[in-house]
């Protein structure tokens, strides 16, 4: 049933997720198993891979599932709660430490359990999605015969380690703080430990590690001075990063009252400030401090967002490379302006699925694009293929390798195409921009954007609309905000209150769309081979082959336009293909500047093929759907053992390891090897009659 396309969930993967995803997305325990059983495949297959990461799930009670119920974890030693990366908490759990305002969230759990729409099934529902056909996917290279397998049966199947400018692998391989900062380090003397008790400390670090997280801990001034409230402060919030301070009267005497920073009470009560807390900072060393981000389940600017919470500074103090999504375990540099390695380090006692190390003081932030690549290291499980197909495909990824096409991430998951929009825009046709975002669409959306929606399209009125979200920094709330404040007679700077990076994320989009479409012509056109009329670069230009010059070159020279004002196109019949589609779209290839500056778009090259590095594989045998086949940056720091491979097992997996440049897509990998078509609408019809 199953052959020559991946199972991307299987019965397991459903039953181990489903219950925290139903909770994210309807927050309903009355909701039908059915229903978060596609909604656990759903939110498996939607997460991005560009270049970048994903992520596990551990063992749940089926019957924790169906009621309801809080998982368990029998494994767990409570005294070490916090310094267990590999404990799986129930999603809402995850995202109250840190990845929401909690009010936010305890809004969006209420809209959400009003929308308990049980007449359409989630299968019935991504019926609307996208097809790999419908963004232009369309050829495979290899010709071996395709088989099946599960991806990210569990999150830690999935592992990705960036690689910096410089070509190093970064990994989590070092916790110790640099010698010279614990030499000149201001941020916590002898004197301040001192002023807390054995007995008021251990209840500080119950707090600190989420024991009692809406609690808070009063500690009484004695001998009540300036200079005294000044110190317990200091020596609370140093010593326990992530708790807040304030004093309190209480009956005619001082306390310093200390409670969590990620509680529903202190997000209510404290904003980050908007600069670093002003410590001393010595002039010989460098402003940014550069550490090594281990995460687990979490996407980077979730991660960030917490660490800005605990440190107390805003997000924009820290840089990075290149941002890795959620269901993964990625591994990736991070540089944070004037905050100590050593208040770093403190919040490794805290931190759930996060782990901070390799600490070095520079005196740059990071940027990003700067990186190489990522390095990926994915288990697919419980495969089909036998021992030679399995060869002839890592083989083929090894010397052929894959059709650079941009995943289906980059493409939204609704009903209403990202790339649709970024047509529109470049049409200047604001008014279908507006409709393409706010109207109405099928398919699984939150209960709250549903009555957005269904709001504006009654009464085309954005305040009326924008008090149906709870969450106002969506897309749709931020442009509802726009046309609040700018009329909607003026679309364009309405729509400008989104942030830039997500408006030309549509535009983007479209380009994407154009160059995939494009290359599956090409592919169909003239195969493998360069020829006459294909361009490749020279320098940072690209140059049209002539028949003669064609015969030097190999298919991985070929590079194809993304559309704009500033490239040449193939001079074969696909340079005419070019021009026939956009013509069709009502779009000028010969006038790609738009009057909105920021979306006149230049265009650039990308090459069609890529042939990863350091490709390597092993077929595993194993037993136990549960047990991890992968052996992490902080299990080989903790001195774990590797995981042991049985030499028969019940089931068979193949672990693949390989490099790819930024901007490239590890789906598309995974797609040649297994033949498949990775879209969420194809992967639930195929699983539909396997869960009924």
């Amino acid at each position: 049933m199953f052959c020559g396309a991946v199972r991307l969930v299987c019965a397991q993967s459903v039953l181990f997720y489903s219950h925290s995803v139903c909770k994210r997305i309807f927050h309903c325990p009355r909701i039908s198993f059915r229903r978060a059983a596609f909604t656990a495949q759903f939110l498996q297959l939607s997460t991005e891979i560009s270049s970048g990461p994903m992520m596990e799930e551990t063992g749940a009670n089926p019957a924790s599932v169906l009621t309801g119920e809080k998982r368990s974890f029998p494994d767990e030693d409570p005294d070490h709660t916090a310094k267990r990366l590999r404990v799986e908490e129930e999603e809402e759990e995850e995202q109250s430490r840190g990845g929401k305002d909690e009010g936010e969230q305890l809004d969006e759990e209420e809209e959400l359990c009003e929308e308990e729409e049980e007449e359409e099934s989630f299968a019935d529902m991504m019926k609307h999605g996208l097809s790999e056909a419908d963004v232009g996917i369309l050829k495979f290279i290899s010709e071996h015969k395709g088989f099946s397998g599960i991806l990210k049966e569990r999150y830690s199947d999935f592992v990705v380690h960036e690689i910096s400018k410089e070509g190093k692998t970064v990994r989590l391989d070092d916790l110790s703080v640099p010698a010279d900062v614990e030499e000149n380090s201001p941020d916590c003397s002898a004197a301040e430990v001192q002023v807390l008790t054995e007995e008021q400390k251990q209840q500080l670090d119950e707090l600190q590690l989420f024991k009692n997280k809406e609690g808070s801990v009063a500690i009484e001034v004695q001998e009540d001075s300036k200079e005294k409230r000044t110190l317990l402060h200091k020596a609370v919030k140093t010593l326990y990063p992530g708790l807040e301070t304030k004093t309190e009267d209480r009956q005619g005497k001082k306390f310093i009252v200390a409670y969590h920073a990620a509680g529903k009470k202190a997000l209510a009560e404290v904003r980050p400030s908007a600069a670093p807390r002003k410590h001393s900072w010595p002039k010989n060393r460098g402003s940014f401090c550069h550490f090594v981000l281990y995460k687990e389940n979490k996407d980077t600017m979730d991660a960030i967002n917490i660490l800005s919470k605990f440190l107390r500074v805003r997000p924009n103090m820290f840089s990075y490379m290149g941002t890795k999504d959620k269901r993964a375990i990625t591994v990736q540099e991070i540089a944070v302006l004037k905050i100590s390695a050593e208040r770093l380090s403190h919040l490794n006692k805290c931190l759930m699925n996060l782990k901070l190390g390799n600490f070095s003081y520079k005196k740059h932030p990071l940027k990003l694009g700067e990186l190489q690549g990522n390095h990926f290291t994915v288990v697919l499980r419980n495969i089909s293929g036998s021992l030679e197909q399995v060869e002839q495909a890592m083989t083929s990824l090894r010397e052929t390798g894959f059709i650079n096409y941009y995943g289906m991430q980059r493409f939204g998951t609704t009903a209403v195409p990202t790339h649709r929009v970024g047509r529109a825009i470049l049409q200047n046709n604001w008014k279908e921009v507006v409709d393409l975002i706010l109207k109405p669409r099928p398919g699984a959306e939150k209960g709250y954007l549903v009555k957005c929606r269904e709001e504006w399209a009654r009464s085309q009125d954005p305040e009326a609309a924008l008090k149906k979200l709870p969450v106002k920094r969506c897309v749709e709330g931020q442009l509802l905000r726009g046309l609040s404040k700018y009329g909607k007679n003026n679309i364009i700077t309405a729509f400008g209150l989104i942030p830039r990076n997500n408006r030309l994320m549509y535009i983007h989009s479209y380009q994407s769309y154009v160059w995939n479409s494009m290359v599956s012509r090409r592919m169909e056109a003239f195969g493998l081979r360069a020829v006459e009329g294909d361009l490749v670069l020279r320098g940072a230009s690209a140059h049209v082959l002539s028949a003669e010059e064609a015969e030097k070159h190999s298919i991985h020279d070929v590079v194809m336009p993304l559309p704009g004002f500033d490239v040449i196109y193939p001079t074969h019949s696909v340079g005419r293909g070019y021009r026939d589609m956009m013509s069709a779209d009502d779009l000028d290839i010969d006038n790609m500047r738009h009057k909105v500056r920021d979306y006149s778009l230049a265009g650039a090259y990308r090459r069609i093929l890529i042939r990863p590095r350091d490709v390597s594989w092993e077929l595993i045998q194993y037993d136990d759907p549960r047990v991890p086949l992968v052996h992490t940056d902080v299990e080989k720091l903790e001195n774990a053992p590797a995981p042991v491979y049985l030499k028969e097992g019940k089931y068979r997996a193949l672990k693949m390891e390989f490099s790819l440049p930024s901007s490239t897509y590890a789906t598309m990998a995974v797609r040649e090897v297994l033949k498949m078509d990775t879209s969420i609408k194809n992967q639930t019809q195929l699983n539909t009659s396997w869960l009924n």
